[in-house]
């Protein structure tokens, strides 16, 4: 663990968690809690975290939030729970609650018809094995490729959504292993901000993420939680801390239990 804010105290932070304050601990799942993979739909969790999980969302003081930029029904399956978990999926775009309700933000049409007219141009170039649909949004994935492939496919597509996104006001959003054109309604840092006001100001909050997308978050928990870079190799980032994983990252989510093991 390295600690990249000054102002951060860790043996603070932990004496606050031994005192079972009420705590907030919102997680993004690829690249933060399972590794990455060339199929997204294998991308399943590091050893011994979906046995953390279920110990986490044991404890009646403890509030587990899943954020991530995937779509809530593609996640479920990944993270096989025990019981019900708070998902913000699509960054942000869609919420599942413990109890299977569900909300999604209202997107005006006219964006949506960009991301359809991305969609299409997609198909015509014959790249529709690659692209992932969410709500609110289109990805290209070329991770596992090698570096020509992933020059030629990211050269080519980059101008042309870039042009989408200027007319139809979308965002063109890199992230590891792809591009990704979406709505500009909510981010990561929207749904942080939702849950630090449900908080009221009255826990111990921390995020853990690796992605650019997890910036958002990271700059809106800034100076009221915790921001935690869960990633093997250094990078530039608004995060408080930087922890590799998976020894790292289950270490800090242990730090969260009332008895560490």
């Amino acid at each position: 663990m390295k600690v990249l804010n000054p102002n951060l105290d860790l043996e603070t932070l932990r004496k606050s968690l031994c005192r079972r304050a009420r705590k907030v601990l919102l997680l993004d799942y690829d690249g933060t809690l399972a590794p990455f993979h060339p199929n997204p739909e294998e991308a399943l969790p590091y050893t011994g975290i979906r046995e953390m999980l279920d110990k986490l969302l044991r404890q009646p003081e403890l509030r587990l939030v899943m954020i991530t930029g995937r779509w809530t029904k593609d996640l479920l399956p990944l993270l096989q729970m025990e019981s019900g978990i708070e998902i913000w999926g699509s960054h942000g775009l869609e919420r599942l609650w413990p109890d299977g309700s569900y909300e999604v933000a209202f997107m005006d049409e006219t964006p949506l018809q960009g991301l359809v007219t991305a969609d299409e141009w997609i198909e015509a170039i014959s790249l529709c094995g690659r692209i992932e649909k969410k709500p609110g949004s289109v990805a290209i994935h070329w991770r596992g490729l090698d570096e020509p492939s992933v020059a030629a496919i990211r050269d080519r597509v980059r101008p042309q959504w870039n042009r989408i996104a200027e007319a139809w006001g979308l965002d063109l959003l890199d992230f590891d292993g792809g591009l990704e054109l979406r709505v500009a309604v909510r981010n990561k840092g929207d749904a942080v901000r939702t849950i630090l006001e449900e908080t009221n100001g009255r826990a111990v909050v921390a995020y853990l993420g690796d992605d650019l997308t997890d910036e958002d978050a990271f700059r809106t928990l800034k100076g009221k939680g915790v921001g935690v870079l869960v990633r093997e190799q250094w990078r530039p980032t608004e995060a408080d801390i930087w922890i590799q994983p998976p020894q790292e990252l289950l270490a800090f989510l242990a730090e969260w239990l009332p008895d560490k093991p």
